[in-house]
């Protein structure tokens, strides 16, 4: 088990919305993997529907617990939702469900406050797209920021830390690719700003 933040004792839902081809649905396991690293003994991760197409709005969830979890459906009520194309915050259903307190994490070169989105939940941005362009984290031209947003996510949620992120990513990935998405994570995580509601 990783060694850092105490284990969350209830329950931790995150639901993703991406694009085809953004890695939503893999970024969404990865969290899986580096909760059980963490030690967490119930997790599971799904996408919403059928297989990512490039372009199309999806959507995918991650559940994390100390216990088993048994419940492999669509989280409704989210305690993160991580948008990793920004301009999917005008669908409704993204911020669907967003418990109070909870964390909308995005993909956005903007300041949360100048999201102009009201709720009460806290909001982080991070510029994951700049990243990834800036390290050629691409495929066919696009940015692919599903690794970069982890960073994110560590920063900010805080149930996973970023040592049992980079641990997964060195299982999957070797050489130049392995190095360009820990530089990916780390520098997001550096420039993620969080927004606390008070």
């Amino acid at each position: 088990m990783a060694k850092g933040l105490p284990l969350n004792t209830k329950l931790y839902e995150i639901r993703w919305h991406g694009r085809g081809g953004q890695g939503a649905v893999t970024a969404a396991k990865i969290v899986a993997q580096a909760a059980l690293l963490k030690g967490y003994q119930g997790v599971t991760a799904a996408p919403s529907f059928g297989a990512e197409r490039r372009g199309i709005p999806i959507s995918a969830s991650t559940r994390i617990s100390s216990q088993p979890v048994m419940v492999i459906s669509q989280v409704e009520t989210p305690d993160a939702v991580v948008v990793l194309d920004h301009t999917l915050l005008k669908y409704p259903d993204v911020l669907s469900g967003l418990v109070s307190g909870g964390w909308l994490i995005v993909n956005s070169w903007q300041h949360p406050r100048e999201l102009n989105i009201r709720g009460d939940f806290n909001i982080a941005t991070a510029d994951a797209t700049k990243i990834c362009r800036e390290l050629g984290l691409t495929v066919g031209g696009f940015p692919v920021v599903n690794t970069a947003m982890l960073g994110a996510i560590a920063r900010t949620i805080q149930i996973i830390d970023l040592a049992s992120i980079e641990k997964v990513i060195r299982e999957r990935f070797s050489g130049d690719a392995l190095q360009t998405n820990l530089a990916a994570i780390t520098r997001t995580f550096e420039i993620t700003r969080p927004e606390i509601i008070r």
